[in-house]
């Protein structure tokens, strides 16, 4: 009866994969950015114009932030469904996300300078923690796009069987995570209405995928205790812990924590690459001169 009951859940996990890769979903998902976008931008007109008195954080730019939070609310899916498929680059898919958040805060600080400007250095040095979001985005997405190609998937399990197995808990693991984002979007909209502010659960969510690196982590060692799987998959936990850090920190130091955590998991892929490298030449060698 449970396993019946867990392979449903697995079954409706391979359901929605297969619709959330389509075309359609895709263009679906464009169609909802560009209408809060637009939403954003009508909302930003009414407060200009006074008609509607919605704040002074509803300018023009607010559209931008609007739709980069939607935007990343299917990141954050995204990420959820990549996670059986491939640890790393379920990792890289955090620090995209890291990178569109960055950028989305430096369009939400430029919504404040519209009006007319003083350059004086007041002014300049506030303009400094805009310049620091939008030039760490860009370290991130350099790092990212190493990250990536840098990848050599091995697997860690010896048989189909196992890996079959392996990769149904990550399934199940993900279904949890997808009821947990939606439970927070919802505690989210409640607070809003509650408070008249909306408050972003994502730290919280990050935190969950710290103890889900960490699960599969201890989960992996049921197929594989080499001391080479285990670092990397544990760099990858701590990577995650540093990003969820870059999340609350103040200026400077988000963009210091992320490329920090960037440049240790490309570091930490890099040697790996090597040194498997290095060993599968060895073990060639001693087969030839066997």
């Amino acid at each position: 009866m449970i396993k019946k009951f867990f392979q449903w859940q697995i079954n409706t996990f391979d359901i929605l994969d297969e619709h959330w890769e389509s075309t359609a979903v895709s263009k679906v998902i464009s169609n909802i950015v560009v209408g809060f976008f637009v939403a954003g931008l009508f909302l930003g007109l009414l407060s200009h114009l006074e008609i509607v008195d919605l704040g002074e954080n509803f300018t023009a730019f607010f559209a931008i932030e609007l739709a980069f939070n939607v935007l990343l609310i299917f990141e954050v899916l995204g990420l959820i469904f990549l996670i059986p498929k491939s640890v790393a680059d379920s990792v890289g898919k955090q620090f995209e996300i890291i990178s569109l958040l960055l950028l989305r805060d430096a369009f939400k600080e430029f919504g404040h300078y519209l009006g007319d400007l003083s350059w004086d250095v007041g002014f300049l040095m506030e303009l400094l923690p805009i310049v620091s979001d939008a030039f760490g985005a860009i370290l991130i997405f350099l790092i990212t796009g190493l990250f990536y190609r840098a990848q050599r998937h091995r697997r860690i399990t010896q048989s189909y069987e196992e890996q079959k197995g392996f990769v149904a808990i990550k399934k199940l693991i993900s279904i949890y995570l997808t009821v947990s984002f939606i439970g927070l979007g919802i505690y989210d909209i409640i607070s809003a209405y509650q408070m008249h502010q909306f408050i972003y659960s994502i730290k919280l969510f990050y935190t969950l995928l710290i103890f889900t690196d960490v699960f599969i982590l201890l989960f992996s060692l049921r197929y594989n205790t080499k001391y080479y799987n285990l670092f990397r998959y544990s760099s990858f936990a701590l990577a995650t812990i540093f990003l969820r850090l870059t999340l609350s920190a103040p200026a400077y130091y988000n963009v210091l924590l992320a490329v920090i955590a960037g440049l240790m998991v490309l570091g930490v892929t890099s040697i790996y690459n090597q040194l498997l490298s290095s060993k599968e030449s060895g073990a060639n060698r001693d087969v030839t001169q066997g």
